[in-house]
């Protein structure tokens, strides 16, 4: 997951876009135009051999004068045309978010902003771009001269050397196939020269194939039905996302009993997200984390994750039918699908209404509303049933009416289940069993919310009162839940 973090989304879709398109329109072409050249070439010069002899020694010291520019060449080319890759992944990136943030950027009025940035990374592209189609240009002008003077003398030495003996078919013959040969020399080492600079193409595509896996062994497999009860220990817990970066979870010792339902708060920067990653193990962690007993390092990834629900912030669809969104991997039938769309109130929405669970999902779901596309998510967590919930403050982006109905069906569905919520606002986890409070990257505090307020140095208590007048309403949700 790391990767991911370091490297852009258009980054990768230049990759596996210009670069592999290079690769299968480009690459071939240019190594085939290069070996149908060599092989008239030779045609050529056995030709002109044969009609005199002494052609061979210009035409090695052509050939030779040939393949030192193009050593000289490709030093530059080579790196243009790598230049040319890195400098065309900003415009990508910049166009990906650009779409993705076009109701925010109409809002504040940001067109100009954004058309001077996306000026900028196309310049630099269109920069590079021009250098490498000049530096091409330049070559094919030098060799066009070299022909030139190589016909000129071969014509030259008719006149001087062989005037009499030479008969005039012969003459022409020589004179037409060293036009031919110079035409071909100079494409083979253009094309030749070309094949080269796209195999910059191929190199950079091999570098992700030579991407560390996330997980390299098969670890040991767990039964279908685990975790059965949900209890979660933490035990002396360091998480970094990388292993030069400062660890962003230190020590952390806590226990939370099955069923139990978590609320997890935090300053900006706590660690409260961070928690969450260790959970999933995002990054590789120093510790253990064991759920009903069994150290999640011993687990494959796919086994972890599958067997933890979460429900993010930002709500991901994938663009597709409203099946795959629920069911990616088809393991239930439509019956528990339309379940899980009543229980959140979209089984009767207008768009499922003509095309059922077949109706198309816009990319990212942008066909849908965001309550809808939170919904979406919630089903999704209630069709696969998991004993662990995961609430990254779901309901933050939402209306009050969808938020009542997110937290009515959490309550609902995951009664029996442990829930760990990350809270921004603080009265979503005041009916929570208990509290942990993270800062600086350790548990400072970890109990119900009613100890925690007798606390009076706590700094759960100094979050509930720095919320102004709202405190005397989340200190009676506390009271009442206590």
């Amino acid at each position: 997951m790391r990767f991911f973090d370091l490297n852009p989304s258009g980054r990768i879709l230049n990759r596996f876009s210009k670069d592999l398109g290079a690769i299968d329109e480009w690459l071939a072409k240019c190594f085939l135009d290069a070996v149908q050249v060599t092989l008239m070439g030779v045609g050529s010069i056995i030709v002109t051999a044969i009609i005199n002899p002494l052609f061979l020694i210009p035409i090695g010291i052509l050939f030779m004068i040939f393949s030192y520019l193009r050593r000289f060449f490709l030093k530059t080319s080579k790196n243009l045309k790598r230049l040319e890759g890195i400098t065309k992944s900003p415009v990508y990136v910049h166009l990906a978010a650009t779409m993705n943030g076009l109701s925010t950027i109409r809002a504040f009025s940001a067109q100009e902003v954004l058309r001077n940035e996306f000026d900028h990374h196309q310049n630099l592209h269109t920069g590079a771009w021009y250098m490498y189609i000049s530096v091409s240009q330049a070559f094919g002008f030098c060799l066009d001269i070299l022909c030139c003077a190589f016909v000129c003398c071969v014509t030259m030495s008719f006149l001087l050397f062989d005037a009499k003996s030479a008969s005039g078919s012969s003459v022409g013959l020589a004179i037409t196939q060293s036009m031919a040969l110079t035409m071909m020399l100079q494409w083979g080492i253009r094309q030749s020269a070309e094949v080269m600079n796209q195999m910059m193409a191929v190199e950079r595509v091999l570098e992700y194939r030579e991407l560390e896996p996330e997980q390299k062994e098969v670890r040991k497999a767990v039964d279908k039905t685990w975790p059965k009860e949900g209890e979660i220990q933490f035990k002396n817990v360091v998480y970094r996302y990388a292993k030069e970066m400062e660890p962003v979870l230190r020590g952390l010792n806590f226990k939370i009993m099955p069923g139990e339902k978590i609320g997890i708060v935090g300053r900006t920067g706590a660690g409260k997200s961070s928690l969450i990653g260790s959970l999933f193990r995002i990054a590789e962690l120093e510790g253990e984390i064991l759920i009903d007993n069994i150290d999640t390092s011993a687990l494959s990834l796919e086994q972890l994750r599958s067997r933890i629900s979460i429900i993010p912030q930002d709500p991901v669809l994938f663009s597709g039918t409203m099946r795959r969104n629920l069911d990616p991997f088809e393991e239930y039938p439509d019956e528990l699908l339309w379940k899980a769309l009543e229980d959140v109130k979209l089984k009767d929405i207008p768009a499922l209404k003509i095309g059922g669970l077949q109706s198309l999902v816009a990319s990212g779901g942008s066909n849908f509303s965001v309550g809808q596309r939170q919904l979406i998510c919630l089903a999704r967590a209630i069709l696969r049933n998991n004993k662990i919930l995961v609430l990254d403050e779901a309901t933050a982006n939402v209306d009050p009416e969808t938020d009542g109905l997110i937290q009515e069906t959490i309550r609902k569905k995951f009664s029996d289940c442990t829930t760990l919520t990350i809270a921004h606002r603080l009265n979503t986890i005041m009916d929570s069993d208990k509290i942990l409070v993270m800062d600086f990257g350790k548990v400072a505090e970890f109990n119900t919310p009613y100890t925690l307020l007798q606390n009076k140095n706590g700094i759960f208590r100094g979050m509930i009162y720095a919320t102004g007048n709202e405190s005397k309403n989340l200190i009676a949700m506390i009271k009442k839940n206590a």
